[in-house]
């Protein structure tokens, strides 16, 4: 289908659903769905953003401004109660874990608003790698109508730019958990330093990014194109000191670059 199409297809698609709750992190592909639910649906649809130990401040606080402008009710629930073990043991399947406690409460959250339809922004790209989180949400029922309409990354991107979205070039942000090994136990404090590491990346004008945590070493990985950017203003150093601060004993600069999901590239 050419990108019109597929536009329209997902339109009808949520004429059918009628009113949905959609998980909602104010990334591309879900601030892309918000977008089109809000303008097909109005007042029956629902952003719901859930705020746990894996997910980062500072996206939260973006997703709240975008819904805003879009005049589309937010409910955000925190998670504060203790993390399933199957999750914070990290084990290879711990985004299904993750995933079955997120939407399930997600899922009460819609239900108390009388909503019967939760939706999600998976798109056709995401099928592509490992995501292991996909087989809770075909297990809870979610709707992933982007995956349905065959919408693809770049798809996305495009069409977000035409509808003039502010996210139509955010860089890709996976929960911070990610940053964390397989068999590394997820802690409170190791995602807070990762989290404050990848701020200090913003703070200093990096745009595509990722501090992966090996024991006490950061590795830091930013796109080949911004690589450059740490060899000069004395960044290396900055960089080196300011992480430390963050707790890190050692910090290091992959010179492979960004890659998405290569956490994951051992996996079988």
């Amino acid at each position: 289908m050419e990108l019109n199409q597929k536009l329209e297809f997902l339109k009808n698609r949520l004429r059918e659903l009628e009113s949905v709750a959609i998980a909602y992190s104010g990334g591309v592909d879900s601030n892309f769905l918000l977008k089109v639910a809000s303008d097909v649906l109005g007042d029956n649809v629902i952003a719901i953003t859930i705020h746990a130990m894996m997910h980062s401040t500072r996206e939260i606080e973006e997703s709240k401004e975008y819904a805003k402008s879009y005049n589309v009710k937010q409910i955000l629930v925190g998670i504060n109660h203790s993390y399933p073990k199957e999750f914070t043991n990290n084990n290879i399947d711990r985004c299904y874990h993750c995933k079955t406690m997120v939407f399930n409460t997600i899922k009460d959250i819609a239900k108390d608003n009388n909503i019967k339809y939760v939706l999600d922004g998976t798109n056709i790209d995401d099928l592509s790698d490992y995501r292991p989180g996909l087989k809770a949400l075909d297990e809870l029922k979610i709707i992933s109508p982007l995956k349905e309409c065959k919408l693809t990354k770049e798809d996305i991107r495009n069409l977000s730019k035409d509808m003039n979205l502010n996210t139509f070039n955010k860089p890709a942000f996976a929960c911070l958990a990610t940053r964390i090994p397989y068999g590394v136990e997820i802690t409170n404090d190791r995602l807070r330093m990762i989290e404050k590491s990848e701020e200090y990346l913003v703070e200093v004008g990096f745009n595509q990014f990722r501090v992966r945590l090996h024991d006490d070493i950061a590795r830091i990985e930013v796109g080949k194109d911004e690589i450059y950017k740490f060899f000069s203003n004395d960044l290396l150093d900055k960089t080196n000191n300011k992480l430390k601060e963050f707790g890190f004993k050692y910090v290091t600069l992959d010179m492979g670059g960004y890659q998405m999901g290569s956490m994951n590239k051992d996996v079988k």
